[in-house]
């Protein structure tokens, strides 16, 4: 009789031990009104030399793209389409490295690196948007290139101001769009644990947190960056197909250099923003360490940033001319 008893008192139990770690699992998302942010690095005696580095690296992107944008605003030759595109590039790159630098520059000389659940909600939704919307930027620019070296008779007519502003509008809106699914996407999720292992608030890591399976927002996620990068980039690579082939037609050696010079500065911040994204979004969630993983999303939160603006004055005779003109107006 004992052992029949507790066989069947085992029974009983076997449900109510099986129903409250549910329950519990689906409120803990109600209690986490903060997360803890891992850093770039937990070794004490770095975070100085690294909160001055990376101090310098948003000084110069702050002064770079804000420079970048006067200039062009203040110069009545630089108000092409080109151009047009490239203050809108800054813009940018202005907003979304100040989406993330901030926040780990406090961090580097703050004893308690946390940021609230709605600031982190924040922080995603918006590095999402500027992300998204510099894929795009760079691919309208691509267009824009297309345009005048394959079809320079007619320019003026397509490139036009009303298609112009219509194409960044365009810009903005894929990025509203997206950043409104996958943080979404975000916000339904319960989350079990409050360290985040990255130095801001990213789709992979927060993911990691979660207490219930992501596969199926992990296959949402790796679609929308896949169709962003992809689609994107396939434009671009599409539209430089076309811009060889027209520069290889040209006959003077002349008249391709300043082609190629042109499209360079462009192609080169393509490379560059594209190679580090793909490394950080088409790729399973436990592809790579988290080292790779901080190194490549500094690169595209805060370097690329910094290099756009160098790559476009360094290379392009028509910015550096405006900046000599400005700078002696300014000096007479």
């Amino acid at each position: 009789m004992g052992i029949l008893q507790a066989r069947i008192l085992e029974r009983i139990a076997r449900p109510t031990v099986l129903g409250p770690p549910r329950r519990m699992v689906a409120e803990n998302h109600s209690t986490v009104t903060e997360f803890i942010l891992g850093g770039l690095t937990s070794q004490p005696e770095l975070q100085l030399p690294l909160f001055f580095l990376f101090l310098g690296i948003y000084s110069i992107t702050m002064v770079g793209n804000l420079g970048m944008i006067t200039l062009i605003c203040l110069n009545a030759q630089l108000h092409t389409p080109m151009y047009y595109f490239l203050s809108n590039l800054s813009f940018v790159d202005l907003c979304y490295s100040s989406v993330t630098t901030p926040k780990m520059l406090v961090n580097f000389v703050s004893g308690k690196n946390t940021i609230s659940y709605a600031g982190c909600m924040a922080q995603l939704y918006f590095f999402i948007v500027f992300v998204v919307a510099e894929c795009y930027m760079l691919t309208v620019m691509a267009y824009d290139r297309y345009v005048a070296i394959c079809r320079p008779l007619l320019y003026n007519i397509i490139m036009s101001h009303r298609v112009c502003s219509l194409l960044v509008a365009g810009v903005y809106i894929m990025g509203l769009i997206g950043s409104t699914i996958e943080t979404g996407l975000m916000l339904k999720l319960p989350y079990c644990e409050h360290l985040i292992s990255h130095y801001f608030c990213d789709i992979l890591p927060l993911m990691k947190l979660s207490c219930f399976s992501t596969y199926d927002i992990e296959m949402t996620v790796f679609f929308l960056a896949g169709f962003n990068i992809v689609v994107t980039s396939l434009t671009v690579l599409i539209s430089y197909a076309f811009i060889l082939s027209s520069i290889l037609r040209i006959s003077t050696t002349e008249g391709r250099s300043k082609a190629f010079n042109t499209c360079s500065s462009h192609f080169a911040a393509v490379g560059i923003f594209y190679g580090t994204t793909a490394f950080m979004y088409l790729k399973p969630s436990t592809a790579s360490s988290l080292a790779q993983e901080n190194v490549a999303s500094v690169f595209y939160t805060t370097v690329i940033p910094m290099l756009n603006p160098l790559i476009y004055s360094l290379r392009n005779k028509e910015v550096k001319a405006a900046m000599h003109k400005t700078l002696r107006g300014k000096l007479l």
